[in-house]
């Protein structure tokens, strides 16, 4: 199945497989954000409905179950929404993957964007659809105020483009913007760093390490078998080692291996990162490049799940492109 792209003038539906907007709207900055994220999404031509269950709250933070799930189905169902964008992560949206209707959202292809716990609804739409998606960020990540145009740059090339090259960023950030827009810390960006050199070619697929790592041994996982695989994750080196070593043993040979910027708390070293290749004959003969601006710090690339990929890493030049 193709990627379905957009055009200005298309609608994009906003729907909480996670948690709800609620949680996160709360205090004056937050609903100041809320309103400038819909603002930036506007800005790219696009009109922003909603999900009736977004503002809503049962357990851990999310709406119901059954309410997520006729959300996501009305969006689907609808010829009037074009996309569909999350308002953020959280730790459940695994729990609304046994009601969805496959066969309705197989019929209804249309681009899907969130990050981190969406990474179960991306992986689960590629094992029974075979329908592209995009890792990037949530409405709410539009709430902040400076420091978003490689973010808002990524997701109109994403949306509108077929094939694009992706840029490391200049700057990167790891702050709690959410609570205070004005302290702030921008660093300089380094760019991508080659682990292991090479040239390679396949779909693009991943995310969230942990949380792709529920769908194992479930219907809703990908085949990562010749992907490649993108990952990122917030526990530190000893969690990533574990947990990707558990993806491998499931038998996968990744074509690539590009691995996400990591928060501050919990770094993920260069030469950690070389030994954890090292020990894995599955790694070392492929590229591996660390770094990218994907995860859980800002800014946010999009990548198109389920799209044609190319990775070409020598020294310290680094092609990643898509399409």
């Amino acid at each position: 199945m193709s990627r379905a792209l957009l055009r200005p003038g298309d609608t994009l539906r906003v729907v909480a497989p996670s948690r709800s907007w609620s949680t996160i709207k709360n205090t004056p900055v937050e609903l100041e954000s809320a309103a400038m994220a819909i603002r930036r999404l506007e800005s790219l031509g696009l009109t922003v409905t909603f999900g009736d269950a977004i503002e809503e709250q049962d357990l851990w933070g999310a709406a119901s179950v059954d309410r997520r799930i006729a959300d996501l189905h009305a969006a689907f169902a609808d010829p009037d929404v074009h996309g569909i964008i999350t308002v953020i992560g959280g730790w459940n949206a695994n729990q609304i993957l046994d009601g969805l209707d496959w066969d309705l959202i197989r019929a209804n292809p249309k681009p899907v964007c969130g990050y981190s716990d969406i990474t179960a609804l991306h992986g689960a739409l590629w094992a029974k659809t075979g329908m592209p998606s995009l890792y990037g960020p949530h409405i709410s990540t539009f709430g902040m105020r400076d420091g978003i145009e490689y973010t808002l740059q990524g997701l109109r090339t994403a949306l509108f483009e077929p094939a694009f090259t992706l840029e490391p960023s200049a700057h990167w950030s790891d702050d709690a913007w959410f609570l205070d827009q004005d302290d702030r810390v921008h660093r300089p960006n380094p760019g991508w760093t080659v682990i292991n050199p090479g040239d390679a070619e396949g779909i693009a697929l991943g995310g969230h390490l942990t949380t792709l790592h529920l769908l194992q041994g479930t219907p809703y996982m990908p085949d990562l078998d010749g992907a490649v695989l993108f990952v990122e994750d917030t526990r530190g080196i000893q969690d990533f080692d574990r947990v990707l070593q558990s993806i491998l043993h499931s038998g996968v040979r990744p074509a690539a291996l590009l691995v996400g910027r990591s928060p501050l708390r919990a770094p993920l070293d260069p030469d950690e990162l070389r030994r954890v290749v090292a020990l894995r004959p599955q790694l070392r003969a492929i590229p591996v490049v660390a770094g990218l601006d994907v995860g859980h710090t800002t800014p946010h690339a999009t990548i198109p799940i389920g799209a044609p990929a190319r990775v070409s890493a020598s020294g310290s030049v680094v092609t990643i492109a898509f399409g």
